[in-house]
């Protein structure tokens, strides 16, 4: 029994680590979503100025954008 009690605790660390993975991931989407909202409220000029176009907001924020 004391076999089947270790392997129960060696599995549990992974299904947290795993959790914890899971959670920061879902943390991470949601500030992207705020941020994507943030900048779709600004106007033209205000994107303009940093360099952004409407269409380039979510590859800007996912950060596939290139540098000039």
């Amino acid at each position: 029994m004391s076999a089947t009690i270790s392997t129960m605790r060696a599995g549990s660390r992974g299904t947290g680590r795993k959790l914890r993975a899971l959670g920061a991931s879902i943390a991470r989407h949601f500030r992207r979503r705020a941020a994507i909202r943030q900048l779709h409220e600004q106007d033209d000029e205000v994107l303009s100025d940093i360099g952004l176009t409407r269409s380039g907001i979510e590859a800007a924020v996912a950060g596939r954008t290139r540098r000039r």
